[in-house]
């Protein structure tokens, strides 16, 4: 008898339910999560599983990667997807969601999310942290401005090796806000050596990197833009069309149509948010700051006069997407065109 098994997956325990082949549910259970206990409830509920289901999350790869190595047959399946079977439940219990991933599994009614590598992880997870500190810096930054402007003082515009500097000079002219400045300075100086030591190791991976060498030949495209792809994608093997990045990365509008509407709306904005983030900053490097002339910069450049210059940063972006892509597949480097003006 065949048998299915859905997995509600949280950060101290894991919901075990078992369904046979007509949908009955055999078997309940919850175990902690945990890759070789989970193996043996498993094991012990279902000793003919056919496959097992749980969705995409934080935990996902690493659980998937861990209970396949233990011999179970485990998949990760679409959250997006599986939300909206799960939703059709009037109940959403952690027990009910279990159910329902069994069920998913039984039908066959989901989409396979592959596991990323654990030095894809890695890699995301410093570029994670670095734009973590970097936030926490703004924001610190912020709050500096807003006390000084408190007392009519104004930072201005300044160049980020000169701030603190800058910060001092206006907090002569008011002595009484050290107090209240300078523990503010001291975090902020504590982010910058600790972000100076993360861009360190994200230079040293890209420079280990043939893939990342290849993809900086893009203009517009910097160490962090490359690694964040690299690490977004993992296997570029996954995409059978480069065109299919773009979709994935959330950088495709949303389609309604229904009758006779027909509409597109904004991105999906659906999966890597970094990668995406990243390339839209590159696609205004290009536009912006990179002074010569190529194909996607002159394609660029006609979309803003068409569409203005925030739909063409976004239409860029998913175009760079599908560029790195197949350079990354290919093997090869970007090809300049002759110079075109716009």
């Amino acid at each position: 008898m065949e048998q299915y098994i859905g997995l509600d997956v949280s950060l101290k325990e894991t919901h075990i339910c078992v369904v046979d082949g007509a949908g009955a549910v055999l078997a309940r259970g919850r175990e902690a999560t945990q890759p070789e206990l989970l193996a043996k409830a498993i094991e012990a509920l279902a000793p003919a599983v056919r496959v097992v289901v749980l969705e995409s999350g934080g935990q996902s790869s690493w659980l998937q990667r861990e209970l396949s190595a233990l011999g179970v047959p485990a998949v990760i399946v679409d959250a997006r997807r599986a939300k909206a079977a799960l939703s059709c439940r009037l109940n959403m219990t952690d027990v009910n969601d279990a159910e329902g991933l069994a069920q998913l599994a039984r039908t066959g009614w989901y989409r396979e999310v592959a596991a990323k590598r654990p030095e894809s992880r890695l890699a995301r997870a410093v570029l994670l942290a670095r734009r973590q500190l970097a936030k926490q810096r703004r924001d610190l930054e912020n709050q500096v401005r807003a006390l000084l402007r408190g007392f009519g003082l104004s930072v201005g515009r300044v160049a980020r090796g000169r701030f603190e500097e800058r910060v001092w000079e206006l907090v002569r002219r008011q002595p009484l806000l050290e107090g209240a400045i300078e523990p503010l300075l001291l975090v902020r100086r504590c982010l910058e050596e600790k972000l100076k030591q993360l861009d360190a190791r994200i230079a040293a991976a890209v420079r280990g990197s043939p893939v990342c060498a290849r993809l900086m030949t893009v203009p517009g495209v910097g160490p962090m833009t490359a690694l964040a792809f690299v690490t977004a994608i993992d296997e570029p093997g996954r995409f059978a069309r480069s065109t299919s990045v773009g979709a994935y990365l959330g950088l495709t509008p949303r389609r309604h149509q229904s009758g006779e509407a027909d509409w597109s709306g904004r991105i999906s904005k659906h999966g890597d948010g970094l990668a995406r983030h990243l390339l839209y900053e590159a696609a205004n490097s290009l536009i912006a700051r990179v002074r010569k002339w190529s194909a996607p910069k002159a394609w660029a450049a006609r979309l803003v006069k068409k569409l203005g210059p925030k739909k063409a940063r976004v239409a860029l972006a998913r175009k760079l997407a599908v560029i790195l892509h197949r350079i990354w597949v290919d093997g090869t480097t970007f090809r300049w065109s002759k110079e075109v003006a716009a």
